[in-house]
């Protein structure tokens, strides 16, 4: 049952201004192009996936490329993303461990021939690249809409899930892995979730905060990052990351990596009828 209650946002501007003044562009003309989101990075850094939009929703394909020694590579296509015009593929997040990537395809499902949302797809790192792509079931995939999927150490994805009854337009649940099976995905509820659009949610690997994007109208600007932290089962508050990671266009996609303690995210504006999104990272401590 969905609460209709105002949300109580307490604002993280003073704790993260500790951090550089202003969130910084990242390989500005090699990864961040003006067409991209959904930025991810392999626990060593050396490593990354997102994803390329050509500036709308009608190309959407994942991209590739490794670190060498402080340099990014050209990037590519990802092995497992492409088919052009065919499907689309998005939202790629690396397991806390590296060895999975999660990502979201609206590419032919198997005994689904009427499916043509968004589904939860892995990729397992192989000997040389990685694997083929593999859809993680029905039980956690549905006939609406899925992504952006985020997952724990212990193997709980939490995800981005379109409503039925279309109040707040979308929410986040969790499918808990119980001896090797994805569990019905569950709504993480109040306080998290409200009557706003609640979406993107990376998920820590101890599951112990979360960190997400709400179109909450107290925010600064189209949708805002938020953060939540998880004691004795229970969400708190929800707090506004403040300035100057929020700001007056709409920030979403976050990942947080930490070894290098920084949160990466992306910003989304729109201008002539074009979208123009980049990816950011910021000096951030979420504790």
């Amino acid at each position: 049952m969905r609460l209709i209650l105002p949300t109580l946002l307490i604002t993280l501007a003073s704790v993260s201004s500790f951090a550089q003044p202003e969130p910084q562009l990242v390989a500005p003309g090699l990864i961040s192009t003006g067409d991209v989101f959904g930025f991810t990075l392999s626990p060593n850094g050396d490593e990354a996936f997102w994803v390329k939009s050509n500036g709308g929703r009608d190309t959407l394909i994942i991209m590739h490329a490794y670190n060498v020694k402080g340099t990014w590579q050209t990037p590519t296509p990802a092995s497992f993303s492409g088919n052009v015009g065919v499907w689309k593929d998005i939202d790629p997040v690396f397991s806390p461990d590296g060895n999975t990537v999660l990502f979201q395809s609206n590419r032919p499902v198997a005994n689904k021939p009427d499916r043509t949302g968004f589904d939860i797809w892995a990729v397992k790192r192989a000997k040389k690249g990685w694997s083929e792509p593999y859809h993680l079931g029905n039980v956690i995939n549905s006939d609406d809409s899925e992504s952006f999927a985020s997952i724990t150490k212990a193997g709980n994805i939490y995800f981005m899930k379109d409503n039925p009854d279309k109040v707040g337009s979308s929410d986040i649940y969790v499918s808990r892995l119980m001896k090797g099976v994805y569990q019905e995905p569950v709504n993480v509820g109040f306080p998290v979730n409200t009557t706003f659009r609640e979406s993107n949610p990376f998920i820590s690997p101890d599951e112990d905060y979360i960190i997400y994007f709400s179109s909450d109208s107290t925010g600064y600007g189209d949708v805002d990052l938020f953060i939540s932290y998880r004691t004795e089962n229970q969400w708190s508050t929800p707090e506004n990351l403040g300035k100057p990671i929020n700001s007056a266009i709409g920030e979403f996609c976050p990942f947080y990596h930490t070894r290098q303690k920084k949160l990466y995210f992306c910003r989304i504006e729109r201008k002539n009828g074009r979208i123009v999104e980049n990816v950011y990272s910021y000096d951030f401590q979420p504790k």
